[in-house]
């Protein structure tokens, strides 16, 4: 049986003139349209191909090879595209778009909102839906993350702290006000590193790696940067924090220290307004 909702590894049966049948197991066969079929190299039949199956406007299962913004059992923020009397139709990457019902909204939505939700398959339908009640659908579990570790972010909103964020799509995480040293909404996905799990189990989040592999990993990019420039970037510790944020990536704190013990270890010259390579 295929999982719905989901990509699968599914076998080439049968070619037709409009497509590919794939073996779906208990499901049967299904179709992968020609529109889809990998182009280049040619398909034969028993070959394996990676495909997402949903369920098209007739509720027939359908192959593509398009990847959608998110698969069952993940979160994301997507885009209102309709609202009518069925519920809220959202654009998660397939011709068909993505019903959110009403009594899964958390708040009334309008065409173009974007809401974050979590896709699941409704286990009496099989339709693969939307729901922006996303605090059921989080582990509840001990999170079993360590310390530096690297992980997937979905920015969710802000809070007095700073701003909340879903972890690996399993657990809420903050990242604190003094670790958002660059530009973030809601929807954004981030690259983020665990600072700490908590007695609690409260997760909090930095969007810098930490410690010693963060350091010598800008002290290389600076140094490169200097020499893609010919010697003169104009930048130094009085920089604006978005200024080094976007050359960069890290907060303005971490580039003052680095570019300090660069100048310690005589590779550069601070000056005013900018570095220059000694």
């Amino acid at each position: 049986m295929a999982l719905v909702g989901r990509f699968n590894s599914l076998q080439v049966i049968k070619a037709v003139e409009f497509g590919l049948y794939l073996d779906g197991g208990a499901d049967g066969e299904i179709l992968l349209p020609n529109k889809y079929v990998p182009k280049g190299t040619p398909v034969e039949i028993d070959d394996w191909l990676n495909v997402f199956v949903y369920l098209d406007s007739e509720d027939r299962l359908l192959a593509t090879t398009i990847k959608p913004k998110a698969q069952v059992g993940q979160f994301a923020s997507l885009k209102v595209v309709q609202v009518n009397a069925i519920g809220v139709f959202l654009d998660w990457g397939l011709p068909k778009d993505l019903l959110l019902p009403f009594s899964e909204e958390k708040h009334p939505a309008v065409v173009g909102d974007y809401v974050v939700v979590y896709v699941f398959l409704d286990q009496r339908t099989r339709r693969i839906t939307a729901s922006a009640r996303i605090d059921r659908y989080l582990d509840k579990a001990p999170a079993n993350y360590t310390p530096g570790q690297a992980v997937d972010l979905l920015v969710t909103g802000t809070s007095d702290l700073g701003f909340n964020a879903i972890v690996e799509h399993r657990h809420w995480g903050l990242i604190h006000k003094n670790e958002a040293f660059k530009f973030l909404r809601k929807g954004s996905r981030e690259q983020g590193y665990i600072r700490e799990v908590r007695g609690d189990g409260k997760i909090s989040l930095s969007l810098q790696p930490p410690g010693a592999a963060s350091s010598s990993g800008l002290h290389q990019r600076i140094l490169e940067r200097l020499a893609e420039a010919g010697g003169t970037l104009m930048v130094c510790d009085k920089s604006d924090p978005q200024l080094i944020a976007d050359l960069f990536g890290v907060s303005k704190g971490n580039f003052k220290k680095a570019i300090g013990s660069l100048y310690k270890e005589g590779h550069l010259v601070i000056l005013e307004d900018r570095i220059e390579k000694r």
